[in-house]
């Protein structure tokens, strides 16, 4: 055999483990902003772009408002998302409650996530406020290369549940996520049929000290009604 043909497989083999090690640098450098960032997290507001998509049907629903986390006492997080005109709507989420308000229809629809509360904030501190180790606990997680955000040169991390309960939920979840910053700037969550939301951040906040209790209360009237569906 030639020697020079009995190097080219050395070679190709030095340049994987180089490409492999590169990325596990990365995937590395990438989870320990966001410990950092876990560490120092208090709260957090951002505009959002949500994209709705059921590809059944390949529809895709827009939606856009601002979006508010924060640790209230005893470390429990809270989430606020005002969702603008033509439809506006309220989500809030606080002490294990979900609680949409529709100022259309003047109604309150609330949702207690009962035995699904971890795994509701899970979902919600993904790229906000959530670690890096607490990630790699629910999902194996891969990186996926530097991609332009609006801007961001972010990681794209691959995350696939390590639960069944999760999985049935979300085959795939993917983080676009601002490595100087160790939040996310894009979402997507993906089902096995295929629908997906994605959802985009911009113009994003963090540990704001004047960020006030406004975002999570429901401006609802003295004639709003409240339904609790069953199940």
């Amino acid at each position: 055999m030639n020697f020079r043909n009995l190097l080219i497989p050395f070679a190709l083999l030095f340049a994987f483990a180089t490409f492999c090690c590169a990325q596990n640098t990365d995937l590395a450098r990438t989870l320990k902003a966001m410990d950092q960032q876990a560490a120092a997290f208090r709260n957090a507001q951002a505009d959002f772009v949500w994209d709705q998509y059921t590809k059944v049907v390949d529809e895709h629903d827009l939606q856009q408002g601002t979006i508010y986390f924060r640790r209230a006492g005893k470390g429990e997080l809270e989430m606020a998302a005002h969702i603008n005109p033509p439809t506006p709507k309220f989500v809030l989420f606080s002490n294990g409650l979900v609680k949409l308000y529709e100022p259309g229809l003047d109604r309150v629809t609330e949702y207690n996530a009962g035995k699904n509360k971890s795994e509701f904030e899970s979902f919600l501190v993904l790229g906000f406020g959530g670690s890096g180790q607490d990630l790699q606990k629910q999902f194996d997680v891969k990186y996926a290369g530097a991609e332009n955000v609006m801007g961001v040169n972010a990681a794209k991390l691959v995350l696939t549940p390590k639960s069944q309960k999760i999985q049935n939920m979300f085959a795939q979840i993917i983080l676009w996520i601002d490595p100087a910053k160790g939040i996310s700037v894009q979402q997507q969550f993906i089902t096995a049929d295929g629908d997906y939301r994605l959802a985009k951040y911009s113009n994003i906040v963090l540990n704001d000290p004047k960020l006030s209790d406004d975002p999570f209360k429901l401006k609802t009237t003295s004639k709003t009604t409240t339904v609790r569906p069953q199940g």
